[in-house]
């Protein structure tokens, strides 16, 4: 419902300003692990926590901040968010140890869900034609920013404490607080949608039980009783919740949307890929700035780690703009496959191949290159496939995977480098950082494999609609940031 009284270039402003300090508080983790880890005398492993709880309060924040933007509380959703990643930077800016800065983190993943609601604020105070450009700007935003906001923090924290890149972040994020406050319009949608609490309670302990025993599994000892009680709880808690779901009238997530063949295949795959993304970027970075007292590190900068992450925003950028084409022109049950392989071998050639800076940057380039293909392509599979009327909750249902996948990755990753950190060292030794990378690797293959036979014959033959490309288009910038497309 677009609002008269609301001026378009100022909302554009707007929710852009946010969205790019979103690609902040994204570029804030992974190279900052090893200085992080260093400070406060823990191992890699246990830093990768500093990740594994950002992504975890963004999937839990998603569907629900989703949900609370669908009526008549966007602009509170936004601001109170918002309000909450200032208290988490504000938090970790202060911190004298690393529980302190994790509470930090925590609190700021609740900002990684106000993408899918500044586009959802788009579209309902913006006529059509300007709503679409906004979209399709959110989303170069959140790839581009990503890749701009590490180096812009590694710098700062090179050059300063590290505590001065959340001081900066949070800086960045008070003026954007104050813009949305006086920028963004009250919203005159109908009358909310019954909000799912238990839903999202259930939810929300049993995804953080499954990442605490999948982080510290290692630690606790796989077959002692906290893992397996916690797991099994988990587990259980999950099966209670999807039960849970199908009976309400208005779930959280509508898992009979997922029931179309293709649909059922972007969704396992943005998972499988989602996991290997972050068994993948995080350890590639730490590598790098690993001291050469390791015999195998290149002991190089923060700054120099944070522009590494540039070729990956660059790649997931150019071969994103392809995937339109591939469709209308060659089979579209290819583009997942092809993406899958060409991450896999990035993925796997700095496994093998990586006594050398330059391997490091070419090995994220051609992973980049391999994610823009598979992110773009999987929500145009799951728009051609349900109802015009089911898209928002189908497109929701596969961004809360793709966050749960993000999150299960951090915390994998945490867990395999604790295995392969002796006792008493701060570093896991090379195999350590060679099986993160060779599950990533293994796991992109079986996504590869499954995508190719699952889709079947449903995805070749068939024109794309023009609303399908148009989603493809929107989201063919996301790429590699953990951020998606809400359409409702």
């Amino acid at each position: 419902m677009t609002n008269a009284t609301v001026n378009p270039k100022g909302l554009v402003f707007t929710v852009v300003a946010v969205a790019s300090m979103m690609s902040i508080i994204g570029s804030l983790g992974a190279p900052l692990l090893g200085t992080i880890a260093q400070a406060n005398h823990v191992t890699l492993s246990s830093a990768e926590w500093m990740l594994t709880a950002t992504l975890l309060t963004g999937a839990l924040a998603t569907p629900v901040m989703g949900r609370l933007a669908d009526g008549q509380h966007q602009r509170r959703v936004v601001l109170v968010a918002l309000g909450i990643c200032i208290t988490g930077l504000v938090i970790a800016g202060l911190s004298h140890n690393f529980a302190e800065l994790l509470v930090g983190r925590a609190l700021q993943g609740l900002g990684m869900g106000l993408m899918p609601v500044t586009m959802a604020i788009a579209r309902a105070h913006l006529d059509s034609a300007t709503a679409t450009k906004t979209v399709a700007t959110l989303s170069v935003t959140a790839a581009v920013g990503v890749g701009l906001g590490y180096p812009v923090t590694s710098l700062i924290a090179e050059h300063f404490d590290y505590h001065a890149a959340f001081w900066f972040a949070g800086a960045l994020v008070s003026a954007s607080w104050a813009l949305a406050y006086l920028r963004l319009p009250k919203t005159n949608l109908p009358k909310d949608r019954e909000f799912d609490l238990w839903g999202s309670v259930l939810l929300t302990l049993s995804l953080i039980g499954l990442m605490s025993v999948l982080g510290e599994g290692q630690v606790w000892g796989w077959t002692s009783a906290l893992s397996l009680g916690i797991g099994t709880s988990s587990v259980l808690l999950l099966l209670v919740w999807i039960k849970f779901e199908q009976k309400q009238s208005d779930p959280l997530v509508n898992f009979q949307q997922s029931k179309h063949r293709a649909v059922i295949t972007a969704d396992i795959s943005a998972f499988l890929i989602a996991i290997s993304m972050y068994l993948y970027i995080p350890i590639v970075v730490e590598y790098v700035q690993l001291p050469k007292t390791t015999g195998f590190g290149f002991g190089s900068s923060i700054l120099t780690s944070g522009l590494l992450l540039l070729p990956l925003s660059i790649a997931t950028f150019v071969s994103s703009r392809f995937v339109p084409m591939v469709a209308k022109h060659l089979n579209s049950r290819i583009i997942i496959p092809i993406g899958c392989a060409v991450f896999a071998t990035g993925s796997g050639m700095f496994a093998v191949f990586n006594s050398a800076l330059w391997q490091a940057f070419l090995s994220v380039g051609i992973a980049g290159f391999g994610a823009g293909f598979t992110f773009a392509a999987m929500p145009g599979y799951i728009v051609r496939s349900v109802p015009a009327s089911e898209t928002g909750g189908a497109l929701g249902f596969y961004q809360l995977l793709r966050s749960i996948g993000l999150s299960c990755g951090s915390a994998v990753a945490g867990g395999i480098l604790a295995f392969y950190t002796k006792h008493g060292a701060s570093f896991p030794t090379l195999g350590g950082f060679r099986c993160v990378l060779i599950t990533a690797t293994g796991l992109l293959l079986v996504s590869m494999t499954i995508s190719y036979f699952l889709l079947g014959d449903s995805g070749t033959g068939e024109e794309l609609r023009p609303d399908t490309i148009a989603v493809m288009e929107e989201n063919a910038e996301l790429g590699a940031t953990g951020f998606g497309l809400d359409p409702e």
